[in-house]
């Protein structure tokens, strides 16, 4: 095509160039583009484009692509630098597989380079189906993780993006799911900056290029169509300027279930005007009937086209050439990237419990059972909004490879939550093979937990909704756990799981316990290394475990109060930042400047790490600061400095980290922040500065006070 207009010419901005592209275009033309399966517009260069895609923990639902662990176990290694590294990894996949799609002319959905991805709702309920997709419960954590996986994502090209990252789901949304498309989000504004906020503004602050809207309202406004949070909050407030999504059929939802509106065109309109972009969906097929009904006007259509188009620009779409046209599709879980998937993993696993019997010395062992639901899974690696990797190991698969000359026996066990495995059948009708597994061995690993067939988002048409009705596993996994502990001590159990369970006899009986997340396409090989030794544990956990008798507020209730390590008033099952090693680490010679502060300082630390053990080991330093004298609601302490270290047996590192000022300000009531003088005390550990964690880990953090004058 002959250059003869603004928007084909790469000297200008994207923006201008945009603008120019939509205004050679008609209304009609426009508004095709804000439907997520976007027309062709020859006359302009545009092509077909499906924005529809997702990137969680990998290029997903679009064939082929390296499985990373589910975003939850990535919250877990507590590492902003490797889960940048990750998110680069998939945009370098994502573009091959852009790069293959477009050759052989293929527009369709999950094809594209913009992805629906990360996720930075707050896990604030275990009961939550979705919270596996999230970065946990902690705002900091999320945020931290966040945008180093936007930057991956996005990439470091001066000129374009590598693929266009969009955080969801703006913005109070965590459940239930079978609610989602009528509740209404009830908060107060001091929860809002407090907890459901801080992540999305860090994220638009780094970048971000697309924000998505959530399916409930908050607050009484539906959050694909809200004036508080879209207009005033995201555009105006904090500045945001590239383009807005609605989640998935969400618009339909105002008039079919919220009852905000009672026409397609009303919540058209309603969407419209206040800043939602693009229609995950097919209501803005009636973008034009709105239009004739004079609910919207051509501006309105025009404004959004610009920044969609300026988006499509930025990744290079109607460009010569980009940087990334050349990535080949062999790249796709190619060497490099399982080693790093195999890294992830390992850094994942969190060990909640030993009672010495890990490391296994496998010198000793003859016989060993491997048993569950989940032993021999593959779904249990992936968890949802996944990819199809290359190969996958699972838990049993490892396990043989890693012993071969140890006599492995396997029993499923049980179904994942049927009561019997065969039809016809009967209650427990594998428990006998079980048993006498167990009777044979010299140590019994059980693979329990659930998969993404029972754990996600909203499940049409099943009777099952996605969240959990109870923090304990499945009656028949609960049957097969007592089983084995009762024929053999020496238990170790590894739970795939998205989210927070109760072990019930599991908690006293079983001799090891390890957290394993939905933990990818290496998942099983990370898991078999740790259980023989090949590396020390070292992830934590990004959420609270509770007890199933714990008192926890209504699903519904979107008040903090009782939530989360924060707020929680009893000790949990485990808590937030707990995790157990190999190795034993101490900590000493904590030191701030300066110890008095006014608001607007911040102020920076050291602190020495000691690796007092006998191997080398991975650390996450937490640094965590408490409010000793506040006039309102804070956190018993909170998160405000990680960083993991690797350290080599008697090795010494010190390490140095900020608090920022903002991180000594107070939330008010009425939601706004301020510096209020008073004492406040700095703790550095490896986990929180609680006495039960100290009574679990065995260990005590180091802290200091600070004076904020």
């Amino acid at each position: 095509m002959e250059k003869r207009f603004k928007y084909q010419d790469e000297s200008l901005s994207f923006n201008e160039r945009a603008k120019d592209m939509v205004a050679h275009m008609t209304v009609e033309e426009c508004a095709m583009q804000m439907l997520f399966n976007s027309a062709k517009v020859e006359h302009v260069g545009i092509e077909f484009y499906n924005w529809w895609n997702e990137a969680l923990h990998g290029v997903a639902r679009a064939g082929m692509a390296t499985v990373f662990p589910q975003a939850i176990g990535l919250a877990a290694t507590f590492d902003d630098e490797l889960i940048e590294k990750v998110a680069d990894v998939i945009s370098t996949e994502g573009r091959a597989k852009y790069n293959m799609y477009q050759k052989y002319n293929d527009y369709g959905i999950y094809k594209g380079i913009t992805f629906w991805s990360p996720n930075v709702n707050i896990f604030r309920d275990p009961r939550w189906g979705r919270g596996q997709e999230t970065y946990g419960e902690d705002p900091y954590l999320t945020a931290k993780l966040g945008v180093a996986f936007v930057k991956g994502l996005q990439g470091y090209d001066q000129k374009y993006l590598k693929s266009a990252a969009c955080v969801k789901h703006f913005a109070v949304h965590s459940g239930p799911e079978k609610l989602r498309h009528e509740f209404d989000a009830i908060t107060n504004l001091m929860d809002m900056e407090e907890t459901y906020l801080p992540a999305f503004k860090a994220l638009v602050d780094c970048g971000v290029e697309g924000v998505m809207g959530a399916y409930n309202r908050t607050n009484g406004e539906p959050c694909c169509g809200s004036k508080t949070l879209l207009k005033e909050l995201l555009r105006e407030k904090w500045g945001f300027g590239g383009y807005v999504t609605s989640d998935c059929w969400a618009i339909s939802d105002f008039h079919l279930h919220h009852e905000v509106t009672h026409t397609p065109t009303e919540s058209v309109a309603l969407a419209l005007e206040n800043g939602c972009d693009l229609n995950c969906g097919n209501l803005y097929g009636f973008l034009l009937q709105a239009l004739q009904e004079g609910k919207i006007n051509e501006k309105q259509i025009r404004r959004s086209t610009e920044r969609l188009l300026t988006t499509r620009m930025k990744l290079g779409m109607f460009d010569v050439a980009t940087p990334f046209d050349s990535i080949p599709y062999d790249v796709v879980d190619c060497v490099e990237h399982r080693a790093l998937n195999e890294e992830v993993a390992r850094k994942s696993l969190v060990l909640l419990k030993n009672n010495g019997i890990l490391p296994l010395d496998t010198t000793r062992l003859k016989n060993v059972a491997v048993m569950g639901p989940n032993a021999n899974s593959i779904i249990a690696l992936e968890g949802n909004y996944h990819g199809t990797a290359n190969q996958y190991h699972t838990v049993l698969e490892a396990i043989r490879s890693t012993l071969p000359e140890v006599r492995v026996n396997y029993s499923e066990g049980c179904h994942l939550y049927e009561y019997k495995l065969e039809d016809p059948g009967y209650a427990g009708d594998r428990l006998g093979e079980v048993k006498a597994h167990a009777e044979m061995a010299d140590v019994v690993i059980v693979v329990v937990g659930l998969d993404e067939t029972v754990e996600g988002e909203e499940m049409v048409g099943k009777d099952i909704s996605g969240d959990k009705d109870t923090l304990y596993l499945p009656q028949c996994q609960r049957d097969l756990i007592r089983a084995a502990c009762e024929y053999n001590k020496q238990v170790i159990l590894v739970n795939l799981t998205g989210s927070a369970i109760d072990f019930d006899y599991g908690n006293e009986h079983a001799a090891a316990i390890i957290q394993a997340w939905y933990p990818g396409a290496m998942g099983g090989k990370a898991v078999a290394d740790l259980i023989v030794g090949n590396y020390s544990p070292s992830g934590r956990l990004p959420v609270t475990f509770y007890r199933e008798n714990h008192v926890l507020p209504e699903f519904t209730d979107y008040s903090m109060e009782g939530r989360t390590y924060k707020f929680i008033k009893d000790d949990p099952l485990f808590p937030f930042g707990f995790g157990l090693s190999y190795t034993d680490f101490e900590y000493s010679s904590l030191t701030l400047v300066p110890t008095v502060v006014k608001g607007g300082q911040e102020v920076n630390g050291t602190v020495v790490v000691t690796n007092t053990g006998e191997r080398e080991g991975d650390e996450i330093v937490q640094i965590y600061l408490k409010d000793d004298e506040a006039s309102v609601r804070v956190p018993h302490h909170k998160l405000c400095a990680m960083k993991r270290i690797n350290m080599k047996s008697k090795e010494v590192i010190t390490i140095s980290f900020t608090l920022t000022a903002e991180q000594f300000m107070i939330v008010r009531e009425d939601g706004s922040k301020g510096y209020e003088p008073g004492s406040f005390t700095v703790y550095a550990g490896g986990h929180q500065p609680d006495s039960y964690s100290e009574a679990l880990s065995g260990r005590k953090p180091v802290y200091q006070t600070i004076t904020l004058m």
